[in-house]
């Protein structure tokens, strides 16, 4: 068997050797758009100037151009127009207004720096509060009290369960506005090919079909007339996801000039421009009875949008998500809910790796430990009482959780970081002025979901299946092109041991084909740990279809019955037997003597296969250990293990590598990373040297073991874990942080904990 090894990513080999193709690459030698971005946060556009013998597109030139107006068919919702370049007004600080061309980077830079934009500023609507106080501005007139979705639901028992309740425990969550930050920053480039009359446009997208439909549908051209290209990508984690308007303007200018055009982001404009995330408040209260069992659970959910809905996916997915999964991995049944979400005039948001789970998961992490103290119990008993044991299970959002291991993995944590033994140490430690904490995170992660699931939200557009395409050419080496488009995660490796074990091949005689869409069958992208489970399932029933068709050549060939062929080493053979006959062969017959065909069979060996499941839940159970100074207010992971549950691996070597990135992500949205405004809605923080990522010195050893648990949620068993590592870290060491300072009575609840943060709380709680 392939699946299940610890295989080197094939990829890799290229970007190692610095060969790999970026679109800053591609851009080479192409004329270079700079654009110019709105330097106030609020404001009606008087006047654009421009330079004498720049060559600038307004958003007067775009005329008979639509709008960006991304869609949810409810009764809660309601739509906003982006415009491609405003017109009138602008609405958030780094709003594209303009865009200059010019033969090189650098004198496009220069022009576009002496463009003046003649704006007349407005009070600009800064953060949540701000936002949802009674008497402010509109960001949007036709918006009433800001909130572009304002959705409510409460269970017909909760106040019944709710009131009663002996313990009623409630927390207040912040969670501080990201950015994904990815190594590569956005860009496209547009080409004209005259001969066609076409476009094809290389950007750094996770999802080249989606783009091409949004594009197409805003300039009114047909599909047809525009390839999307997505070539190596340098990190998307949901940024690289939704529609940017830059790439729109790209792409009328190539058709317009017929010539080729691109476009840069520096890492500036990545801070101000691309899509932010995890900008959210959560107020929550959970009613628990005297055996520490949640009966019911009350949230207020809000969650600062920006200025704009995201294509394809709308401002709905954060807010909608957070109502649907809140619950998590625990057992409860009355529930009462308003999500909102609130736009303002800062960049508009997208899903981030995790989305908002990893808020729902420190709020319930957090709720629990605070639960355990009020109530008396351990932290990992109060997690006992309340995960949910039997499966399936559907929820109280009616949400199918698929076979798991909530409680192994948590018990598993529980041993392998010898909590008794941590407890001994962190009392020795408190007698020394050191301040030691442990923190645990459960949850659940719902992955590889379909149409079914998404269509709850009632998109207009709504993802879901995956569409595969196999051949085996004459020689026998096998091609599979699939919507899927890898921006890092090892689907290239990962499909290829799936398919050679389906045919008995070897991966690197399997070739995956994605990121184009001129070759590859139209796919939703990578996104929402959906790969290996979508695309893994679709390669999975293709393969099953190319097997039939070669087992039926081989048969006549061997003059053998069907059902004995069996697959491996590149042959085929009669079971029980010597009798066999390489693949290669095989393919030959199908292409170059199809007369030998039996009746009814078709020349050649394609074949097309489509998977489109419910959905799976992974989980976890991660544990930080962390010690905080006093002093500095300085936060040190002195360890950090994870317990994950992702079914069947097909790479534990990709797996880990996938577990270690997101716990990376996670820590920093915990520790470090934060998006700042001012109150006039400038960002403050638009460089690395504001804008703290961490670093190898800043990272613990990450310990990982998995566990397995099979469900028939999947075909291949595989289960989705690209956003675990993010969902679950930052809960684990809120909590350890908690943990460490309860004995000064210290509650902290927000996150990035940063030394300021964590030395304000400490000298409150020491009334200093």
């Amino acid at each position: 068997m392939w699946v299940g090894r610890r295989l080197r990513r094939f990829e890799d080999a290229a970007l190692l050797r610095g060969e790999g193709r970026f679109v800053g690459d591609i851009a080479s030698g192409s004329a270079a758009m700079r654009f110019v971005r709105s330097p106030v946060a609020r404001g009606k556009i008087l006047d654009i100037e421009i330079p004498k013998g720049a060559s600038v597109i307004t958003g007067r030139d775009l005329e008979g151009v639509g709008t960006v107006m991304p869609l949810l068919h409810r009764d809660d919702f309601i739509a906003v127009e982006q415009p491609v370049l405003p017109l009138t007004e602008v609405h958030f600080a780094g709003q594209a207004v303009a865009a200059v061309i010019a033969p090189t980077a650098e004198e496009a830079e220069d022009f576009a720096d002496q463009v003046f934009l003649e704006i007349d500023p407005l009070d600009p609507v800064v953060g949540l509060d701000n936002a949802l106080s009674p008497d402010a501005p509109l960001v949007h007139e036709h918006v009433p009290g800001n909130s572009i979705i304002d959705s409510n639901m409460t269970t017909p028992g909760f106040t019944e369960a709710f009131e009663p309740a002996p313990f009623k425990v409630s927390v207040d969550i912040r969670s501080s506005r990201q950015s994904a930050m990815p190594l590569e920053t956005r860009g496209g480039h547009a080409a004209f090919d005259a001969s066609t009359g076409r476009v094809t446009l290389s950007a750094g997208t996770q999802a080249p079909h989606v783009i091409r439909t949004a594009i197409a549908d805003v300039l009114g051209i047909p599909e047809a007339d525009l390839r999307v290209v997505a070539p190596d990508v340098g990190g998307g984690f949901g940024q690289k996801y939704c529609l940017a308007v830059e790439d729109v303007v790209a792409v009328w200018a190539a058709r317009r000039y017929r010539m080729a055009v691109a476009w840069i982001e520096d890492r500036r404009e990545n801070f101000t421009s691309s899509f932010h995330s995890r900008d959210q408040h959560y107020l929550v209260t959970g009613a628990f009875d005297d055996d520490g069992k949640l009966v019911a659970l009350e949230a207020d959910i809000r969650c600062n949008v920006g200025a704009f809905s995201c294509y394809p996916v709308t401002c709905g997915v954060e807010a909608l998500m957070a109502m649907a999964e809140m619950p998590g991995p625990y057992d409860f049944r009355e529930y009462s809910v308003r999500a909102r979400a609130v736009t303002t005039n800062a960049c508009p948001i997208a899903p981030y790796r995790g989305v908002s789970r990893p808020v729902i998961t420190m709020t319930l992490e957090r709720l629990m430990d605070e639960a355990a103290n009020r109530i008396g119990v351990s932290e990992v008993e109060i997690r006992r009482r309340n995960l949910v044991t039997e499966f399936p299970y559907t929820s109280v959002m009616g949400l199918v959780y698929d076979q798991a291991t909530y409680i192994e993995s948590l018990d598993r944590a529980v041993e392998l970081i010898d909590l008794d033994g941590f407890r001994k140490e962190q009392e020795e430690s408190l007698t020394k002025g050191k301040y030691i904490g442990l923190g645990l995170s459960t949850f659940s992660e719902r992955t590889g979901y379909g149409t079914s699931a998404f269509a709850a939200r009632s998109m207009d557009i709504t993802p879901g299946f995956e569409t595969v395409e196999m051949t085996m050419d004459p020689s026998g080496f096998v091609e599979v092109r699939v919507g899927a488009s890898s921006h890092g995660q090892g689907l290239e490796t990962s499909l290829s041991q799936l398919v050679a074990d389906e045919l008995g091949v070897r991966p690197e005689n399997v070739r995956i084909v994605q990121g184009d869409t001129d070759r590859t069958p139209y796919g939703w992208g990578t996104f929402a740990s959906r790969s290996a489970v979508l695309a893994g399932g679709a390669s999975k029933l293709a393969s099953h279809d190319m097997r039939a068709k070669l087992a039926a050549i081989a048969a006549n060939e061997l003059e053998a019955a069907v059902e004995d062929m069996e697959f491996s080493e590149g042959s085929v053979k009669v079971r029980g037997t010597d009798v066999a006959v390489e693949m290669s062969k095989l393919a030959r017959i199908a292409y170059h003597k199809s007369n030998q065909l039996s009746l009814g069979s078709t020349p050649g060996l394609s074949v097309s296969a489509t998977y489109d499941p419910h959905g799976t839940f992974s989980n976890a159970c991660h544990a930080a250990v962390v010690e905080v100074d006093l002093e500095t207010g300085a936060v040190q992971i002195r360890r950090f293990l994870v317990v994950e549950d992702a079914g069947i691996l097909i790479n534990p070597l990709i797996a880990d590598g996938q577990v270690h990135g997101g716990v990376a992500q996670g820590i920093a949205s915990a520790l470090f990373e934060e998006l700042v405004y001012d109150e006039n809605g400038n960002l403050l923080t638009t460089s690395l040297m504001d804008y703290l990522p961490p670093t190898m010195s800043e990272m613990p050893l990450i310990e990982i073991e998995h566990l397995v648990s099979i469900s028939d949620a999947t075909i291949t068993g595989a289960k989705g874990l690209g956003e675990g590592g993010a969902i679950g870290a930052p809960a684990a060491v809120i909590n350890a942080i908690n943990d460490a300072l309860r004995p000064l009575g210290v509650v902290l609840n927000e996150n990035p904990a940063t030394p300021e943060r964590v030395r304000r709380h400490i000298a409150r709680a020491q009334g200093a």
